[in-house]
């Protein structure tokens, strides 16, 4: 589990294939990296990835085809910004949300307005992602936890901080880029309850 604050900055080295799938070649940059482990979780730009190897300078990970499928990473060029953050320890302050690295969907980011000193940042959404997106509720954006302003059928709205976009991934993004988008986890819950509730008493 993570918590969609941000740890670090880092880059795409770069990305190949090996074996079908994709491995991943990442610069840690500003992510505080000591004691590192083999196969500990790391979220890259909201997706988890599991590190395969390590120097002192980064880390690889494997993505399938799955994995490319429904995120961002297999369309990142080599020097791409990365959000990252390392799995959360039980003795970790919940900064953010609960936030799992599985990628709900990919939206684009279709407006930028400045707003004294923060940034009002405009996403489009999937429409079958846009029922569990509430105002004033938690959304995870390229692995950063947000909380929506605004909602209607075409999008969602955020206000960025300058600390915010000082230190992550969104000091380079461009209106146009496609993020990744994970849904609060507690959304998905209480559907699935209601669901099951539904069907229980229709029965």
């Amino acid at each position: 589990m993570f918590t969609g604050i941000i740890e670090g900055v880092g880059r795409l080295a770069s990305i190949g294939t090996l074996g079908g799938d994709a491995r991943l070649r990442v610069e840690a940059g500003s992510l505080p990296f000591e004691q590192v482990k083999l196969g500990e979780s790391i979220a890259v730009n909201g997706v988890c990835l599991t590190v395969v190897a390590f120097d002192a300078n980064g880390f690889e990970a494997d993505a399938s085809n799955e994995t490319l499928s429904l995120t961002t990473l297999g369309t990142l060029a080599p020097g791409a910004m990365l959000n990252l953050e390392r799995a959360m320890r039980p003795t970790d302050r919940l900064g953010g949300h609960l936030v799992s690295g599985h990628v709900d969907g990919v939206g684009q980011v279709s407006g930028i307005t400045p707003d004294a000193r923060a940034q009002r940042w405009r996403f489009s959404a999937p429409q079958s992602l846009l029922r569990y997106i509430a105002k004033k509720g938690s959304i995870c954006v390229d692995g950063v936890s947000l909380t929506i302003n605004e909602v209607d059928a075409a999008g969602f709205e955020v206000a960025l901080i300058p600390h915010t976009i000082a230190h992550t991934a969104f000091a380079g993004t461009a209106v146009g880029a496609a993020v990744n988008l994970e849904i609060d986890l507690v959304a998905r819950y209480v559907e699935r309850l209601l669901g099951a509730h539904a069907a229980g008493a229709g029965a």
